[in-house]
């Protein structure tokens, strides 16, 4: 007899043996198996914070990005309160000065914090290669026992939603820096769309993730919900994960994840940066749902420039800014396949075509949508509305006021990454694998 068929034989011979146990004796069986059960979860823990240790260590060494722990604590002055930038979902930040004089951002993972964990390593392994000026720039990595840090720059100019909706000096945005600001982000969209070693979606792209230097220069930062498309790979399978206000509809009802979920948010924040009203909090004298909507209502009576902020009126370039409500709104169609790509938006803002194509409806919630040709005026899919959160920028916003975090199949097709819904020019990437447009 083989060793495999004696093997099931005795293995079938122990499944079908009854054995009968007293009462005391299943007590202290019972105890056991607690135990045992209790024991092997500590050993399954050990083992994963040991995992988590070696996945930054083997990244740091890849990356020649090792910092050394004692030089952090030298440069925040041992993690002293007066240093700490923010709090978030995995723990705190904080602000410190390298010997070099290189002001730097400390994220430093909380031992609690287990969803934290999860995406505090996501963020550390999509960064360790992405390069980009309007992309938040991670200095280094490092480990201490069981301490994990991440290190960036410093970003002077703190988030962009604490200057458009929460500070004194909102004056300080005029339309040009509005407007540039607006072009830095779809550069950095572009880059981890089309031109990074492979298709990076953020997910969470709002105000709160966006970092302006001491130059206005803005740049996407929380990587933590983002996901990585490899080239050999098609779809991957994801949960919903955002804020409400930016989600994309199709996203939030059908868990289906693409770069146009991407778009949809920049769609958001192109509007919000031009009214000066956050999506998921605002009012309005018009019957109007959210700001998309009233901003579609306007564009539809020909009255765009009402939605402007205010303090806008004496820099505005009024031709640039009805250019940029209408690529908002191109943004935030109903229709996945309509929205254009981030190249193409990044041709648009940067040649100025005369006429663009009418958009439709945005998404609005408890709607449903249909494939339609950009001539119909289909109605559209569900979006949300409800808190942003605004937490640090350097900060993880899981578990933070608006930010949802829900179990759910999405797809995401490689096709769609690159796909467009005009008819532009096309060609293909150094690595010959991905189609760029525009």
């Amino acid at each position: 007899m083989s060793g495999k068929v004696k093997e099931k034989k005795e293995k079938r011979e122990e499944e079908e043996s009854v054995v009968f146990v007293p009462a005391g004796v299943r007590g202290e069986h019972d105890e056991v198996q607690k135990f045992r059960t209790k024991s092997h979860q500590t050993i399954k823990i050990r083992f994963l914070k040991r995992q988590g240790e070696d996945d930054l260590e083997e990244i740091a060494a890849k990356e020649q990005k090792l910092i050394q722990f004692e030089t952090l604590v030298e440069a925040t002055n041992n993690f002293h309160p007066n240093n700490k930038l923010g709090q978030g979902g995995f723990g705190p930040v904080y602000k410190g000065k390298l010997k070099d004089g290189r002001v730097i951002a400390v994220k430093k993972l909380s031992l609690y914090s287990k969803q934290g964990r999860k995406e505090f390593m996501t963020e550390a392994k999509l960064l360790a290669r992405v390069q980009h000026r309007n992309v938040v720039n991670l200095l280094g990595y490092c480990v201490h026992g069981s301490e994990k840090l991440l290190v960036y720059e410093y970003v002077m100019n703190e988030s962009l939603d604490k200057l458009l909706f929460k500070s004194s000096r909102r004056g300080e945005l005029d339309w040009k820096r509005r407007y540039d600001i607006i072009f830095g982000i779809a550069r950095g969209l572009q880059y981890l769309h089309v031109d990074s070693h492979n298709v990076i979606i953020h997910r969470d792209i709002k105000a709160s993730n966006i970092l302006l230097d001491d130059k206005w220069v803005p740049k996407i930062a929380d990587f933590g919900m983002a996901r990585l498309f490899p080239e050999d790979q098609t779809h991957v399978n994801t949960r919903v994960a955002g804020t409400n206000g930016y989600m994309a509809p199709e996203y939030v009802m059908h868990g289906h994840l693409s770069a146009k979920a991407d778009v949809f948010s920049f769609g958001v924040l192109v509007l919000e940066l031009i009214s000066g009203q956050r999506n998921s909090s605002f009012t309005s004298f018009m019957d109007a749902e959210n700001l998309l909507d009233w901003a579609y209502k306007l564009y539809k009576k020909g009255r765009s420039l009402e939605i402007m902020d205010p303090t806008l009126a004496s820099s505005a370039d009024p031709d640039q800014v009805t250019m940029c409500i209408q690529i908002g709104l191109l943004c935030t169609q109903g229709d996945p396949h309509l929205r254009p790509t981030m190249p193409r938006v990044v041709l648009i803002l940067s040649k100025r075509p005369g006429n663009l194509e009418e958009p439709t409806r945005p998404g609005i919630p408890g709607s449903r949508y249909r494939r339609s040709r950009r001539t119909s005026a289909s109605s559209s899919i569900v979006g949300t509305s409800g808190t942003s959160g605004a937490s640090d920028s350097y900060a993880l916003t899981t578990n933070t006021t608006g930010t949802i975090t829900a179990t759910a199949t999405a797809t995401a097709t490689a096709n769609e990454v690159a796909s467009s819904s005009s008819p532009i020019s096309r060609r293909y990437d150094n690595r010959g694998k991905r189609p760029i447009e525009g």
